[in-house]
């Protein structure tokens, strides 16, 4: 008889660890209430994504005229002669989620995974009982039994989002026109991100940011460029700058900070963070440790404190990523059902920040090369001498390589500039493969093109 395994919540986690059990012959339930895909295809990766596409066209007609492109307007202004509907813009948003969301189900429903509608919670490490809309409960026996339920955005008692005027990342698609004027509360990716987006749709935008920088988790020198870009544009970012309250007075919201000053506009969006999606799922009266916070204390091969239970994804508050929920949840299959696993390295992880510039990063950091926590060579490659690069029109940006001495390898690395998720990629592989910096050298790429800076780079780490 097939092993039973019961995955609660559709997400990445989710859904991928569903596709890993069933080709590895289980019998597979998942339970979810949301929709599959989760917040990273209903409310967060892809619609955010989907806006920024948007974003993205704005940014480039802005700087069109560069490139020898004129616009039918009295004043050759590009921001007056083109105008973004909002209305419409978010009405594909919701449109591709929903697609996106349609897909994921038939890929499950093809591979025999039963889906399940409803909540489920644990009911000891084997049992998970499951209530639906109208109060039912059934109980689904398992073998093995995935958590995988996600996070929440963050609020506080004193910034109360009314899905109006004050709205979380999830509410946004909401908007049918654009803000006045929009605060963004948070400087972290989520906050960076959409006040980025909107300021290239035409919006004024305000960034409250309690750090000394904005994406301070990220590189110092690149948090810098996107800064320095973001304000050239018309942002204003202010810094050290921490949110006490955020009221509403019909049309006004107004963001009143620590130290006294307010803030007003006609929109704000809180990024503050998020909560995991844990509470009352019988985890803890299961066995299921939880950290601080409430996350899932989960090991490199995805397993929980209680035998047989396992969890993925950002319930875990491991590096919350969609690409490393997927991960961890086949890892988790693979583990249970004795196929080859390789525990979850969070070094060999890409990650990107979709801005304008985009930021994008892998393996070891400049920050742990400063600190002593590796030993590295780094060379940074300003992107603004790439041949490629002058002919977009492209001024902003690197690319940076981090090498262990001696053997040359490639541990980590940045890019910073248009596409930087695309362009991660051959540094991703060198550090997963452990490729040196001369053979990513001497690895023919196209001229002219932007890859070419990563070979540049490469070359200039060369040690006779």
């Amino acid at each position: 008889m097939s092993d039973k395994v019961v995955i609660v919540g559709g997400g990445p986690g989710g859904y991928e660890a569903a596709h890993v059990a069933a080709q590895l012959g289980a019998q597979v339930t998942i339970v979810d209430t949301d929709g599959l895909g989760g917040s990273a295809v209903l409310t967060d990766c892809v619609p955010s994504k989907t806006l920024i596409a948007t974003s993205e066209v704005m940014s480039e007609v802005a700087e069109a005229a560069e490139l020898g492109i004129t616009f039918n307007d009295p004043q050759g202004d590009a921001a007056t002669a083109i105008k973004v509907d909002l209305g419409r813009v978010n009405r594909r948003v919701k449109a591709l989620a929903a697609d996106q969301s349609d897909d994921i189900r038939r890929r499950l429903e093809r591979d025999g995974v039963e889906l399940v509608v409803g909540r489920g919670r644990l009911d000891g490490p084997d049992r998970v009982v499951v209530t639906d809309a109208e109060g039912a409960e059934s109980v689904l026996e398992a073998d093995a039994v995935l958590i995988a339920t996600g996070a929440a955005p963050r609020v506080l008692p004193t910034a109360q989002p009314d899905g109006e005027r004050i709205l979380t990342w999830e509410q946004v698609y909401d908007l049918d026109e654009l803000p006045e004027e929009l605060i963004v509360v948070g400087s972290g990716v989520t906050g960076a991100e959409f006040a980025s987006a909107y300021l290239a749709l035409g919006v004024p935008v305000t960034l409250v940011s309690s750090r000394d920088r904005v994406l301070p988790g990220e590189d110092a020198d690149a948090s810098l460029v996107l800064q320095e870009v973001s304000e050239r544009r018309g942002m204003k970012v202010l810094s050290k700058s921490r949110m006490e309250s955020v009221t509403r007075d019909g049309d006004v919201v107004t963001v009143t900070l620590t130290d006294g000053r307010t803030v007003q506009g006609s929109h704000c969006i809180l990024a503050l963070g998020s909560v995991p999606n844990t509470a009352d799922l019988g985890l803890e009266e299961s066995g299921v440790v939880l950290k601080d916070g409430g996350f899932v204390n989960v090991d490199r091969v995805s397993r929980t404190s209680a035998r047989g239970v396992y969890a993925a994804g950002d319930c875990t508050g491991v590096l919350m990523l969609a690409s490393v929920a997927a991960m961890q949840g086949r890892i988790a299959m693979w583990h249970f059902l004795g196929d080859t696993v390789h525990p979850l390295d969070l070094k060999k992880v890409s990650s990107n920040v979709f801005t304008a510039p985009e930021i994008a990063t892998v393996g070891w950091t400049q920050q742990a090369v400063d600190n002593g926590e590796i030993q590295a060579e780094v060379v940074m490659l300003p992107l603004g001498g790439n041949p490629r690069a002058k002919m977009q029109g492209v001024r902003d940006g690197f690319i940076k390589l981090i090498c262990r001495p001696g053997t040359g390898i490639v541990v980590g690395g940045s890019v910073v500039g248009p596409r930087a998720s695309e362009l991660i990629h051959p540094v991703a592989l060198a550090v997963a493969e452990s490729i040196t910096a001369d053979q990513l050298a001497q690895t023919f790429t196209v001229y002219p093109s932007m890859s070419g800076s990563i070979a540049e780079a490469a070359r200039r780490l060369h040690r006779v």
